[in-house]
């Protein structure tokens, strides 16, 4: 088993992660996990755990890691949006074929405005979009 296990292990946090040296090189053959760093994806800060500074392997391991992380979130979120497109649809069916008229009574306003949010926010950018590829 300690042949599979990475030298390193990232607990995933808010916005990155704790990063942890793994070692199973020890006369108890556990694994051992020595907390080296903490990251933010965010603003890509990596700050050492306590007094030893990191190594240049290390440094390169953690931002290895961060470019992965991000690229998985991003297609995270774009897969989320396109659930979101699939459920505006399921969500006009509901209403046309199944909805009662309390249920629509209690959601109309709310899904309205936040319709009309999204509506505002999309025709907006897509004129910046056309206007900084016409000139």
């Amino acid at each position: 088993m300690s042949g599979d296990l990475p030298d390193f292990y990232f607990r995933v946090r808010e916005n990155g992660a704790a990063v942890f040296r793994v070692d199973t090189e020890n006369r108890q053959r556990r694994i051992e996990m020595d907390q080296i760093a903490v990251v933010n994806i965010r603003n890509g800060e990596v700050k050492p755990h306590g007094d030893r500074p990191l190594s240049d392997q290390e440094v390169d391991t953690i931002r290895t890691w961060m470019a992965d992380r991000r690229a998985l979130l991003a297609r995270r979120d774009m897969d989320d949006i396109h659930r979101a497109i699939d459920h505006l649809n399921l969500t006009t069916q509901w209403a046309q074929a199944k909805a009662t008229e309390a249920q629509l009574e209690e959601i109309t306003d709310a899904l309205l405005l936040a319709m009309h949010d999204l509506r505002s926010v999309l025709v907006r950018k897509k004129a910046d979009r056309l206007l900084k590829g016409g000139t």
